[in-house]
């Protein structure tokens, strides 16, 4: 069979170019994501999920008092009718909502295995169950009494809400976390009966800040508690631009088991940090050796969190211990805060503490009208209903007359007693059992109560203050429901002040001590052997290459590197690596430039001074303090112009200086003729016709100069013998004695 392809007609088709197509589809991808899913709304506090979740549970009548039910059922009922999502992304945001250690308070009341605060997946949801908390009542209270819109849902068969009543302050009390497109929230969780404070705070005086409400509101309150060590200036900047962080540490202390020993227990830790991960983080770094003064650490957790963690001696410091764990593991986590929202449902906007609360007030006043509104209409009917009764009972017999002999006995009833049609069908529909004798006088008090209060609503709608009133008095009642003294409203999370150790110290704590010893070849590779090595000559290097500097050091030691360029350069001697291999080149470490070469490398060992020089033999004192450098590119100490460069190094350890020039001429003199400085050039040590500096070395006069050969062999002058020698700084001094190394260095 021959089949012919039809091209299609051009009619009706409009040419667009690709990238414009692009941007209008992938924007509205993008608000439908912000809007539909990753965003909380600023009212109620919920995202499109949980709002369906609670209300299909309203819907099934699994109200705080009534009986559990399957999550399978609840989860059947939200994707079936309002979210056309997959089971598993709607069960998983019921579980949190039910998860104790997630919620500050708890949306839903789960019964079975919810997960745990170890990182344990819950149970599926046929074995699970749930129902309403009273908190989740409350946002859903009025939703029956048109206090809020219904939209149709997404296949127009059922309606559902656009935002619940929303009579918690559930976006603060409860946070947020959401990723968008472009855009993100992170709301922490905070107390309830701060936030009913800030809020009534902000009904007296709708202008105050949000610094100002950081009297009421102290900052985030974890369910798994902690504490939070930023300073206050801080957390007021955070919560007036609606951006930030927290640091949250684990909540610890130490408890004595005797003979001077001690144990530190972990009862909190930071808010959504899985234990399980945490412990298995702490195995590995005492096994990493990256926790020397750490020699244990294990769970002993029932119901309430304790983690052992056993100090190496009694005389480790438990702050420092701690300090170290913070730095290294998630007992210290940060917490971030980006307070994104949908402002009135619809515009995403980062908003300060005052404007969250201010928006959630906005709505509770609107809920009232609304609510005010319909039990007003509802008054009104049942008096016109009443009304009706009245007639009925004033003139009982002609109407029974009526309706016992007319065939359309409504149309007569409202012309006889002129009632209302609503009037009349409330009369035809009565029951006989309601012409009792005393039904009159109950009618006539339910008349007298509906009026008053319909004289109540009427004042409260036409007063602000009046609605303002009200909303604080319903504030009120809440925060006496979740005041500090309840089980669930009690502050869980505390503030101190992160307490300052010493850096070095730190850093020691976090590298076990051992002894090493430091090689560098003469190609700048340097490395750390285990252990204080004596023998060199066992030391490989590659075939071109060979030993320049080694020196005894520890893993928590810093080495010091001066090189050509005149700068000094710190390095960290846990960090290098070790001696298996010919180690890594030095410029690994740091920021050295390709033509520059490596004068000297040593331990630091703190408060010396040092002597260093040029090659024109131009040079000061510098403190070892000085020396140190903070980074990468090094710390510049002595000046040198191309094409001179720094040559020497020295410690002084004496009253005298000798320098030996490359003409081999030796010049000693007063060390005190050198000013020490911090950086410069120096002033000249030496004068040459040809050549430059060589090397230097410092002395006192009642040991004399010593020196070794090429060979090893050691000579000693005394001062009275090295009269030729001696002269002021910048002579050009005198050849070398007998002896000296052709190297023209004192070392050999």
């Amino acid at each position: 069979m021959n089949t012919q392809l039809i091209p299609p007609s051009d009619h009706g088709a409009q040419e667009i170019a690709l990238h414009e197509a692009l941007e209008e589809r992938y924007l509205a991808y993008a608000l439908s994501t912000i809007v539909n899913r990753a965003l909380p709304d600023a009212r109620d506090g919920l995202k499109p999920v949980h709002r369906r979740l609670l209300y299909a549970m309203q819907q099934l009548r699994l109200d705080p008092g009534a009986g559990f039910k399957k999550c399978a059922r609840v989860v059947g009922d939200v994707i079936g009718k309002f979210h056309p999502h997959g089971d598993v992304a709607v069960y998983d945001a019921l579980v949190r909502l039910a998860q104790d250690f997630a919620q500050r308070y708890p949306l839903i009341d789960g019964q079975g295995n919810f997960g745990n605060v170890d990182g344990d997946n819950p149970a599926a949801m046929r074995y699970t169950e749930a129902r309403l908390t009273e908190i989740a009542h409350l946002l859903l209270d009025g939703i029956d009494e048109d206090a809020i819109d219904f939209k149709p849902t997404y296949d127009g068969s059922e309606n559902e809400p656009v935002v619940l009543p929303g009579a918690f302050p559930n976006l603060l009390a409860n946070g947020s976390q959401g990723i968008a497109v472009g855009m993100a929230t992170s709301i922490p969780p905070h107390n309830a009966a701060e936030l009913c404070d800030a809020a009534l705070h902000l009904i007296s005086t709708p202008n105050a800040r949000s610094r100002t409400l950081l009297k009421y509101v102290q900052g985030p309150d974890f369910p798994t508690g902690g504490v939070i060590v930023d300073p206050p200036d801080l957390i007021a900047e955070a919560y007036a631009t609606g951006r930030g962080s927290f640091r949250v540490r684990a909540r610890w202390h130490t408890e004595d088991t005797g003979r001077g020993t001690y144990l530190i227990i972990v009862t909190e830790i930071p808010w959504l940090v899985q234990k399980g991960r945490l412990v298995e983080r702490l195995a590995d770094l005492i096994n990493e050796k990256k926790l020397p003064l750490v020699v244990d650490a294990r769970d002993e957790s029932a119901e309430d969190i304790r983690l052992v963690i056993e100090p190496r001696s009694r005389t480790v410091n438990a702050e420092l211990l701690m300090e170290s764990l913070f730095r290294l593991s998630d007992l210290e986590a940060r917490i971030p805060l980006n307070m994104n929202v949908l402002v009135k449902g619809r515009i995403p906007k980062v908003v300060g503490l005052a404007e969250v609360l201010s928006e959630w007030l906005a709505h509770r006043r609107e809920v009232l009208l609304r609510r005010s509104n319909f039990r007003l209409r509802q008054i009104e009917h049942r008096v016109e209903v009443l009304g009706g009764y009245l007639v009925a009972y004033l003139n009982l017999d002609k109407l029974i007359k009526i309706i016992r002999n007319e065939d359309e006995p409504k149309p007569v009833l409202m012309k006889t007693f002129k009632l209302s049609e609503v009037q009349a069908d409330a009369v035809l529909n009565m029951r006989l059992r309601n012409l009792r004798k005393l039904e009159e006088m109950e009618i006539r008090n339910e008349d007298k109560q509906l009026r008053s209060e319909r004289k109540t609503i009427k004042e409260l709608l036409g007063s602000e203050p009046k609605q303002w009133n009200r909303v604080a008095d319903e504030i009120r009642e809440l925060r006496a429901k979740f005041g500090p003294k309840t089980a669930l409203g009690k502050r869980r999370t505390s503030f101190t002040e992160a307490i300052e150790h010493d850096e070095a110290a730190i850093e020691q704590a976090l590298v076990e001590r051992e002894p090493i010893t430091v090689v560098v070849s003469e190609k700048g590779w340097i490395r750390a052997l285990r252990g204080t090595v004596t023998d060199f000559s066992t030391i490989t290097f590659k075939s071109d290459d060979g030993l320049k500097f080694a020196f005894p050091a520890e893993t928590t030691s810093k080495c010091l590197v001066f090189a050509s360029n005149g700068r000094f350069y710190t390095l960290d001697a846990a960090r290098l690596p070790g001696g298996r291999g010919h180690g890594e080149p030095v410029r690994l470490f740091i920021d050295l430039e390709q033509e520059a070469d490596l004068v000297s490398v040593f331990r630091e060992t703190g408060g010396r001074r040092f002597v260093v020089a040029s090659a024109q033999g131009r040079g000061f004192i510098v403190s070892e303090d000085e020396c140190l450098a903070n980074t990468r590119k090094g710390k510049q100490v002595l000046n040198v112009n191309a094409p001179d460069k720094a040559r020497a190094l020295a410690v002084v350890e004496g009253e005298l200086l000798a320098c030996i020039a490359e003409n081999r001429k030796m010049l000693i003199f007063p060390i005190e003729q050198v000013p020490e400085m911090g950086r410069g050039r120096g002033v000249r040590l030496q004068r040459y016709k040809d050549g430059g500096l060589s090397d230097l070395k410092t002395f006192t006069a009642t040991e004399g100069l010593a020196w070794r050969d090429s060979a090893g062999r050691a000579y000693s002058l005394s001062l009275s013998e090295l009269a030729d020698w001696r002269g002021n700084r910048a002579d050009a001094g005198r050849l070398a004695p007998k002896g000296f190394p052709r190297s023209n260095r004192f070392s050999g």
